[in-house]
C-alpha cells in the first residue's frame, strides 16, 4: 500500500483529469472527489501535513491582516 500522503495526492489528481474530462456534477468524478477527501484526511490524522509536499515558497501570507 503506498504511504497515505501519497496515495492522497494520486487520488486528487485522478479527480482532477476526471473534472478535467467530465465536469463536476459526473457521478465518477464526485466518487473521486470524495475518496480524495478522505485519503487527504487520513494522510492528516496519521501526521502528514500539507508542508510536507508543498513547503511554502515565501510568497504566501502565513498571518492574516
Amino acid at each position: 500500500m503506498q504511504p497515505p500522503i501519497r496515495l492522497a495526492r494520486t487520488v486528487h489528481h485522478l479527480a482532477v483529469r476526471a473534472i478535467a474530462a467530465r465536469g463536476v456534477a459526473h457521478p465518477i468524478t464526485r466518487a473521486l472527489l470524495a475518496v480524495a477527501a478522505t485519503a487527504a484526511s487520513r494522510a492528516w490524522d496519521m501526521g502528514h501535513r500539507v508542508t510536507d509536499t508543498h513547503p511554502p515558497t515565501g510568497t504566501e501570507r502565513t498571518t492574516r491582516a
